[in-house]
């Protein structure tokens, strides 16, 4: 199967895909994460994207697109979370899976409150070490600034930083809104609402997309 994500900033992508990667096997594609590895490995793409990454502004279409080209070849599917984010990205990813004959199998849409998202977003924190992912109000390090796992320093990302929230929410709405309704006019949008536990997000998305995981 090949799967397209699509929600606002918080709304619980990376981790629904997570999971559902884990139970179908499927190749779980994040252009954020694979972003942030970039800039962690201080490569030329991570400095182009860092300078973006930490005003939340998106990456230029040609350079998201030609990363993601590279991965879309998986027998076990493909789940893609955080791309397309321009109906550019849309049509691109659309005539690469033509052209390989492997067109997406069903699109979801993760709806949040918007109240909700800024408030989940602005509570993010991370391990610079480990990546061990922490929320500042539910699942805090045990001391602050400190990571229980590995010692490390607990951070906010830049790009999850109130100002960069705002900026970000307000990029999606611009840019990233529209491909929803790009796939809307095809009539094979499946939603659901993101707003309960992750337990009962996971169950939705399984059934939207017909895992029965």
């Amino acid at each position: 199967m090949r799967i397209v994500l699509l929600g606002p900033p918080g709304a619980g992508k990376g981790t629904q895909a997570r999971r559902l990667s884990e139970s179908t096997g499927m190749n779980h594609l994040s252009t954020g994460d694979m972003l942030r590895a970039e800039v962690a490995a201080g490569s030329e793409l991570g400095l182009v994207a860092k300078g973006y990454m930490d005003k939340g502004e998106l990456l230029p279409d040609s350079t998201i697109i030609a990363m993601i080209q590279q991965h879309l070849a998986n027998p076990a599917g493909v789940l893609l979370d955080g791309f397309p984010r321009t109906v550019v990205q849309a049509e691109s990813l659309d005539e690469s899976l033509e052209t390989a004959n492997q067109p997406i199998d069903k699109i979801v849409h993760m709806s949040v409150d918007v109240d909700e998202l800024v408030k989940r977003l602005s509570s993010r924190a991370i391990c610079k070490d480990c990546q061990t992912p922490y929320n500042l109000v539910s699942d805090a390090p045990s001391k602050e600034g400190v990571c229980d796992k590995c010692g490390g320093e607990v951070i906010v990302r830049d790009d999850d930083k109130p100002e960069a929230v705002l900026n970000r929410m307000k990029v999606y709405e611009e840019l990233t809104a529209p491909v929803l309704d790009y796939y809307k006019s095809r009539g094979d949008v499946a939603e659901i609402i993101a707003t309960g536990s992750p337990d009962s997000v996971f169950e939705e998305l399984s059934q939207a997309i017909g895992s029965g995981k």
